[in-house]
């Protein structure tokens, strides 16, 4: 069974290398993508990455903190409250870093965030419509 196993896991690490973009597996080819990204558009590619980067992980961060008062007996006290307050800010930090990445203003964001809302639940926000929506509304 052990050598079928290796077998099997040299297989897939095989199709996942042939599958897998040059700019994901070669330095190279990944600084040649951020040049024609910055190039060609106004994508600032280290901001950008080091905003996806930082949301994921912060985020993360978050996540964990209420994982361990949820499941794991954690209490909810200002302490933990605190915790998730410095996590919040850290995201807050890496989303301004996405917006600036990509020339968004802050305030457009949220706004555009605020109409598509509306456009999806209405004016009083009918829960329903959430499960229920138009062709192309992810």
């Amino acid at each position: 069974m052990k050598d079928e196993v290796k077998k099997f896991l040299n297989a897939y690490g095989d199709f996942v290398t042939k599958v897998t973009s040059k700019p994901s597996l070669n330095q190279s080819s990944l600084d040649e993508r951020m040049k024609e990204i910055d190039s060609s558009s106004d994508i600032k590619s280290a901001r950008l990455i080091t905003a996806a980067l930082g949301l994921g992980s912060e985020t993360g961060e978050f996540v964990e903190i209420v994982k361990k008062i949820f499941l794991q007996g954690k209490p909810a006290n200002e302490d933990n409250i605190f915790h998730m307050k410095r996590e919040l800010g850290d995201i807050m930090w890496y989303w301004v870093t996405a917006c600036m990445a990509l020339k968004l203003d802050p305030y457009e964001v949220i706004k555009e965030n605020q109409d598509k809302l509306e456009a999806r639940y209405g004016e009083k926000f009918k829960v329903d419509r959430s499960e229920h929506r138009k062709d192309g509304d992810l």
